[in-house]
């Protein structure tokens, strides 16, 4: 299969660049500059700046299709804000072949993610910052929960009703209720079953 690719750049030498390093291969099909669509888009910029921000925010609400950023210094933090605008793979510029862009064309397209590697210690970093900083400061685990609701979720996963929780816990009914509802509301789950599910995902149970 063919994936048709739109390629847009900051400036003109480096989109005539990018067109020439896809422009042989066979399974891409770089779309003309005036050709709407396309299955990935391959940006390409200095850095983050106030222009390419919103593009990126307008492609991703226009459409679903992945995006290949190509930056000349690529960050974590540059990554965690593209992550928001369908950003599947960034790659910095030293780095772009003609095979490791089409590497990550196809990838983003299946529906993979690509990171050069000196990202990828990087963004663990920037994870490790972001759990000790908010998570932990908020009293919750890598699931988003609190030790209290860690408690209720394990007997809810014993098969115990409210009633029975409150007594095991010296919770009042409303307690508990409270807590289940503060889980689904700020995790977005939907009923005690996908609370469950969530839980065990995480290993928390």
């Amino acid at each position: 299969m063919t994936l048709d690719v739109a390629v847009h750049a900051t400036d003109p030498l480096t989109l005539a660049g990018l067109g020439v390093l896809l422009a042989d291969r066979p399974e891409l099909r770089v779309l003309a500059h005036d050709e709407m669509g396309g299955d990935v888009l391959v940006l390409a910029a200095d850095r983050l700046d106030a222009r390419v921000v919103p593009a990126l925010r307008r492609s991703a609400a226009a459409t679903r299709r992945p995006v290949v950023l190509v930056l000349d210094e690529p960050t974590a933090s540059d990554l965690m804000l593209a992550v928001e605008c369908r950003v599947h793979s960034m790659l910095p510029r030293a780095a772009v072949t003609a095979d490791r862009l089409t590497r990550a064309v196809t990838a983003v397209a299946a529906g993979d993610g690509v990171l050069a590697p000196p990202l990828v210690g990087d963004l663990l970093e920037h994870l490790r910052n972001l759990k000790s900083q908010v998570l932990d400061e908020a009293g919750l685990n890598a699931a988003g929960l609190t030790p209290r609701e860690i408690a209720v979720i394990r007997l809810m996963a014993d098969g115990l009703e409210t009633t029975e929780i409150a007594a095991k816990l010296s919770y009042s009914e409303r307690t508990v209720k409270g807590v289940i509802h503060a889980i689904t509301r700020r995790l977005g789950l939907r009923n005690r079953s996908h609370i469950i599910a969530h839980a065990m995902r995480y290993g928390v149970i």
